[in-house]
């Protein structure tokens, strides 16, 4: 079916274990339909591990997953954020004000809150990023009038949590504690809760059914090094079953986690062999050397971020060179 004749998504709910419910919400992406929402069963109600994204009708979406799982709004005694991007911290505003429940979430949200308090800014720094980064005015009026009118943040509302989820904190449920592991590299708030008798894992973005990378590019030192780092964190758990902030449920987690380390080192490698051909380039240059020519827009914009942050990690491990200008360019070092 053509992309712009697909029907619209709808929340769906259903049981992957007893006291487990996996809660699929639209998302307004292309190439991402859709992601997860989970909830445990917690005493008289249950914990409700990320949101889904705040959009027109998004919050009738959650209900209606919730309905499917015979659970509602008013089951949620507490909202856990696995980071604080829209798909996955967009509505707890309006579930915490429906449910009269705490947040908790890692104190690192900065990055969400700049977009969500001031959009206008927020596409702003975009725009300036994306020039610095060589790519021409055409392409980047185009985008700013595509955005003008259409760049709200998928956030209802900043909303600081009641406690902040740090290792040491435990979410009790009726499967058990689930203790909280620092994940940063997708996001810099990002965290994984692992239920060890059970050897589950809720592994927000950090690793999903679908191998793929996303860096949230300006807000951390190095996030390719945080990412590779917080890879060996999630293989010490020895985790027997993923359940991912998209996708289905997955077992063969330590193979993820395998693919994640080879296509960064093959991301990386890719990079670095183009920035060491010739004459110093914009990673607006390198992003077709690297990924071809071929781009739909929106893939275009999250690859430009992965190539950013890709030459990002080879400066923090001196292995290219950013040489400052209008715009920027890279070579390799030495």
């Amino acid at each position: 079916m053509a992309e712009g004749k697909r029907k619209p998504e709808l929340g769906r709910g259903e049981r992957v274990l007893p006291g487990v419910y996996r809660l699929r919400l639209p998302l307004p992406w292309p190439g991402v339909p859709h992601g997860n929402a989970w909830a445990v069963a917690a005493g008289d109600g249950i914990v409700l591990f990320d949101t889904g994204i705040h959009a027109p009708g998004s919050l009738a979406q959650l209900e209606r997953a919730l309905a499917m799982c015979g659970l509602s709004l008013e089951d949620v005694r507490l909202l856990v954020c696995t980071h604080a991007h829209s798909d996955h911290y967009g509505q707890a505003a309006t579930i915490i004000e429906r449910a009269g429940c705490e947040l908790w979430m890692h104190p690192n949200y900065e990055h969400a809150r700049r977009w969500a308090e001031d959009p206008d800014a927020a596409l702003l720094r975009r725009l300036e990023i994306a020039r610095q980064s060589g790519v021409p005015e055409e392409p980047l009026r185009r985008y700013a009038a595509e955005r003008g009118s259409d760049h709200e943040s998928g956030i209802a509302a900043i909303v600081e949590p009641d406690r902040a989820l740090v290792p040491g904190v435990v979410v009790n449920t009726d499967l058990g504690p689930w203790a909280v592991h620092e994940t940063p590299g997708h996001a810099p708030s990002h965290v994984c809760l692992f239920q060890p008798e059970r050897r589950l894992l809720i592994s927000g973005d950090h690793l999903l059914g679908r191998i793929s990378l996303y860096f949230d590019y300006g807000y951390s030192p190095d996030p390719v090094g945080e990412f590779v780092r917080s890879l060996d964190v999630a293989e010490a758990l020895h985790a027997r079953l993923c359940l991912p902030g998209h996708g289905r449920t997955f077992t063969d987690v330590h193979a993820h986690i395998e693919g994640n380390r080879a296509l960064v080192a093959e991301r990386l490698s890719a990079v670095l062999q183009v920035v060491s051909t010739g004459e110093p380039l914009t990673a607006f240059e390198i992003l077709p050397r690297v990924y071809g020519s071929e781009l739909p827009p929106m893939l275009a914009q999250w690859l430009l971020t992965e190539t950013l942050a890709m030459l990002l990690h080879l400066e923090v491990t001196g292995q290219a060179v950013r040489l400052p200008g209008e715009p920027e360019r890279w070579a390799a070092a030495g």
